[in-house]
């Protein structure tokens, strides 16, 4: 059953959108002009610097001036901005990635929408930048999901599970995944799910990373529309009943 409601305590933990496209050469002239566009969503505003490493085993004889001048390649700016909601943007030369955590719904009445802070950041972008196509969309959800007893049998009642549990018994398994990258007509999804352990607690991670490469510019909210229902209707397939019931508890109410 399609789900059409906004749960109080969502398995989301992360969702994450980004076009890639040829490196801009002229992007930093424009992030003038994006930032004052952005503004009124993305006031904190900061330039990072990440810088390239290059490790290599070049013996005990060399000297350390060699060893220095391996590490010369210049590092790339990032241009990032964040919400007063938690909404992160981080631009690049040939990237822009919107991050959240804070994520409600994707386009469900009732909530904050990520669909629409996508629209606004990237129709302010295309606008300025006027890029033609786009190399590769990516849309991403990361799931903390409850195990509430670890053994088969509950397991199976909260998951339809793709790990291997008629051979390895979910009681004794300290780390157990599985990972898939499958055609979904002409888009694309990678699909993760794996045991997590944090102190002496486990989790299920849901990871599903719906992409499409070589979009027109134009088309990029429609295909993004389109990599949202795939990761939703797998995500609907791979829960059940108590799952829900979880979610739609209030935070920090005890099971």
């Amino acid at each position: 059953m399609p789900i059409k409601e906004i749960f109080p305590n969502s398995t989301v933990k992360e969702v994450v959108f980004q076009i890639r496209f040829p490196n801009l050469f002229s992007i930093e002239s424009k992030i003038g002009e994006l930032q004052s566009q952005i503004m009124k969503e993305f006031p904190e505003s900061a330039l990072l610097f990440q810088k390239k490493f290059l490790i290599a085993d070049v013996g005990s004889a060399s000297k350390i001036e060699d060893i220095k001048d391996l590490n010369t390649e210049p590092g790339y700016k990032i241009w990032q901005f964040k919400s007063k909601k938690d909404f992160k943007l981080n631009v690049l030369s040939d990237s822009l990635t919107i991050t959240s955590e804070y994520h409600k719904t994707y386009n469900l009445e009732g909530g904050d929408k990520f669909r629409d802070i996508i629209k606004f950041v990237v129709d302010n972008f295309l606008k300025i930048t006027l890029i033609p196509s786009i190399k590769r969309i990516g849309l991403r959800y990361i799931d903390e999901c409850p195990i509430t007893r670890k053994n088969n049998q509950t397991f199976r009642s909260y998951y339809n599970t793709t790990f291997p549990l008629r051979r390895f018994n979910l009681v004794d398994a300290e780390k157990m995944s599985f990972e898939t990258v499958v055609k979904k007509d002409k888009y694309n999804m990678r699909y993760v799910e794996s045991l997590k352990r944090e102190g002496g607690k486990y989790k299920l991670i849901l990871d599903f990373d719906g992409f499409a490469k070589d979009v027109n510019s134009g088309d990029y909210l429609e295909v993004t529309d389109k990599l949202h229902e795939i990761i939703l209707k797998e995500y609907e397939r791979s829960i059940k009943a108590p799952v829900y019931r979880y979610m739609r508890r209030k935070r920090g109410r005890k099971k």
